[in-house]
Formats: C-alpha cells, sequence, structure tokens
C-alpha cells in the first residue's frame, strides 16, 4: 500500500496530509452479548482501513472520498443533513459525534483506503469509523481515552448510520493489543489483555473463512433478534429488579420467567445467558495455555448460534461442520453478527495450508465457488499507532 493509492491529488494550496489506521477484528466468542452487557473476546487482525486527512484553506466545508468507491462526498461546516445511507455516513457520524462535542474542526479533505473484508463480519465499519476519529482529534488538537473514543464511534454507528451496533467493535479496534485476545466486560468496560501463546496455545493459528454470503447488521433480521432479545431481558427485569442485565441472570432465572415471554425471546435470551459463561471458560482456557478446552467452548458457542440466537447460514454451518472433521481444528464457530460472513477456526499450527485447501476443496463442491481464508494473528488497536510514517505507509 503506497502513499499513492491513498493519497488525495495534491496542489499547491492544500496542506501536506497525515494518515491514520486502525485494525479489522474478528471475534474469538462472545457473539450477541455486547448490548445486554455481556464479556466478549476479540482480536484485531492485520487488516486495517488507513485514512488521510488534509487541511484544505480553499474549500469551505468537509469532503469524504474513498479508494473503493467514485462518490465525492462534500457537506458544509454548519450541515446537519440525516445519514445517506452510503458509505461516507460512517465517517460523516464521527465527525457528527465530535461536533457534539463542542469541538472545533477546520475544513478538511479525508479519503479513506481499506483492506479489512467488508460486509463479511470483520467490523470494516468499526475499522473506518475508529481511524476516521483518531484523523479528527489529531486534526482539532483534542485527545479522548480507549473508552472514550470507542463510545462515540458506537454512537456514530447508532445515531447517524442507524446500525444497532453493541460497543464491542469499536472497542477492540481501538484497544487491542499484539499478541492478546481482549477480555470485555461490555457493561463496565474493563478488560483484560489475554496472551495466545501460552502452553498449546503458543501452537496455533486463528484461520478466518469468509463464506462469501454478505451481511449487514444494519439490515432487518439483526435488528429483530436484537429487539427479541432486549424484551425477554425486559422481562427478566421486572421479574428479579435487581438484576441489571441479562449478564447477571441465571438459567434458573430465565426458567422461571419463560411464561413472561415469548418462545423467540426464551431462545434469545438462553443463548445470551450460555454464551457469557462460554466466554469465562474461554477466558480460563487461555490462562491455562488449553485450545482443546478453547476448541470446545468455540464449538459450543456455535451451537447455541445455531439453535438459540438462529443467525447462522447453510453455508456458515458447512464451514464449521467442515473444518470440525480436519485433525488440526480444535474448533470453529461463526464469528460477527450472523446471516452470513466468516467463520472464526483454531488450527494446530503448520497445518495452514492444508486445512484451507481442504476447506475451499469441500465448499466449492458443495456451492461452487471457494472461499477466501485469511491467517489472522492478533494485532494492535488503533491506539498502539501514532501518525503513520510514508515508511509505514510504503
Amino acid at each position: 500500500m503506497s502513499l499513492q493509492s491513498i493519497g488525495i491529488a495534491a496542489d499547491s494550496r492544500s496542506v501536506p496530509g497525515r494518515s491514520f489506521k486502525a485494525p479489522g477484528r474478528v471475534n474469538l466468542i462472545g457473539e450477541h452479548v455486547d448490548y445486554t452487557g455481556g464479556v466478549v473476546l476479540p482480536i484485531a487482525i492485520p487488516f486495517a482501513t488507513i485514512v488521510e486527512l488534509r487541511r484544505h484553506p480553499a474549500i469551505s466545508g468537509y469532503t469524504f472520498t474513498s479508494e473503493s468507491s467514485y462518490e465525492e462526498e462534500h457537506i458544509g461546516i454548519a450541515d446537519r443533513s440525516p445519514g445517506r445511507g452510503a458509505w461516507c455516513d460512517y465517517p460523516i457520524g464521527v465527525l457528527r459525534e465530535l461536533q457534539k462535542l463542542n469541538l472545533e474542526l477546520p475544513p478538511f479533505e479525508l479519503h479513506v483506503c481499506s483492506d479489512v473484508p467488508q460486509n463479511v463480519g470483520l467490523s470494516s465499519s468499526a475499522s473506518l469509523e475508529v481511524a476516521t476519529a483518531m484523523a479528527l482529534l489529531f486534526h482539532c488538537g483534542a485527545a479522548l481515552s480507549a473508552k472514550e473514543i470507542a463510545m462515540l464511534c458506537q454512537r456514530a454507528e447508532n445515531n447517524y448510520v442507524g446500525s444497532p451496533c453493541g460497543i464491542m467493535d469499536q472497542f477492540a479496534v481501538t484497544a487491542a493489543m499484539r499478541g492478546h485476545a481482549l477480555l470485555l466486560n461490555t457493561r463496565t468496560l474493563d478488560f483484560q489483555q489475554l496472551p495466545l501463546c501460552q502452553g498449546g496455545l503458543a501452537e496455533t493459528v486463528i484461520i478466518v473463512a469468509n463464506s462469501g454470503v454478505r451481511h449487514s447488521i444494519s439490515a432487518g433480521d439483526y435488528g429483530v433478534r436484537r429487539r427479541e432479545l432486549e424484551a425477554g431481558q425486559t422481562a427478566l427485569r421486572e421479574r428479579f429488579p435487581r438484576l441489571r442485565d441479562l449478564s447477571e441472570a441465571t438459567l434458573d432465572q430465565l426458567q422461571t420467567c419463560e411464561r413472561m415471554m415469548s418462545p423467540m425471546s426464551f431462545r434469545r435470551c438462553r443463548h445470551v445467558i450460555t454464551e457469557n459463561a462460554r466466554v469465562y471458560e474461554a477466558r480460563e482456557a487461555m490462562l491455562a495455555g488449553d485450545p482443546i478446552r478453547l476448541g470446545a467452548a468455540m464449538i459450543a458457542s456455535h451451537q447455541s448460534q445455531c439453535d438459540d440466537f438462529e443467525c447462522s447460514v447453510e453455508e456458515i454451518d458447512f464451514l464449521v461442520a467442515t473444518a470440525r472433521r480436519s485433525p488440526a481444528c480444535f474448533g470453529a464457530r461463526l464469528t460477527g453478527g450472523g446471516f452470513g460472513g466468516c467463520t472464526v477456526n483454531l488450527i494446530q499450527a503448520g497445518s495452514e495450508d492444508r486445512f484451507c485447501s481442504e476447506l475451499a476443496e469441500a465448499f466449492n463442491f458443495r456451492f461452487g465457488h471457494r472461499p477466501e481464508t485469511y491467517i489472522c494473528a492478533a494485532s494492535d488497536g488503533a491506539l498502539a499507532y501514532t501518525e503513520l510514517s510514508q515508511e509505514e505507509l510504503s
């Protein structure tokens, strides 16, 4: 990736641009729990969004361009129009949230380049939001903590884009650490960095397989599942007023409230309660360096996503089942919001080529195309990067 490939065409009036980087993420375990106070275990991945920001005295507003789109968006400084349903909603949403903090943002041009796979559950949107936030904070001479940046970017996606996402993606993209998974309590935003190089885990790799089925969490199915889940949580809190959210509920309490909610809400809540327990089991497995135990938690998570949350699809289930037949595979599951996207697989190191080849061949035989696979070493989040130098970008 070169400066030329991400740069805005310079002219004699523009100020040289500065570039900022934020990675994508993959969630090892802890799905659909981050909007009910649960715990999650993501890593940042070695795919990233880079934004270049130029201050331009000759323009009176804000211009947004992207390497992947021919569309250029220009808005005035006082513009407060709603989202456009386009890629630029994500950086504009971040701009809007910064303006709500009464930060003064001089005119700029912002150009985006990303190699994070789009719409497959690897947080391409959060990557763009966080990279934009880092650039705009630098631009106006302000600073926010990791928690504040993540929460601001989540608000941008909720309020401007209209996507009901939780906090996990933005927090992982911001605060992840190389060689570690981020154990995040999404209610308190307390977190712990868990090393991925202990015991038998040191001899494993993480492989993501892209089903090719695109999804969007701003689309209907995700929103329906979230409303069903929140309705169940409301019923639980009516019966047990001391519960702050589902992360504190037990299966016994849920069973007591079964007749107070729909069958769908009951199953969604059961997934969340058991998923939180599986994340803590995964934490213990990681601290023990035990890939077999971690893989078992991942497999159980996928089954719960299929049966109770009902957010998987045929292609994803095939990838998981095929992966599990490999002797090199410790665990496999759907990752991300679901209804398509990717699987995450914990694989014995040294088996990557054979595993990916066999997975692709089986999938191609069944569905007529070969899935992309990515080896995903745990990478640094955006706060680990300072302003990027030309050497880092070239």
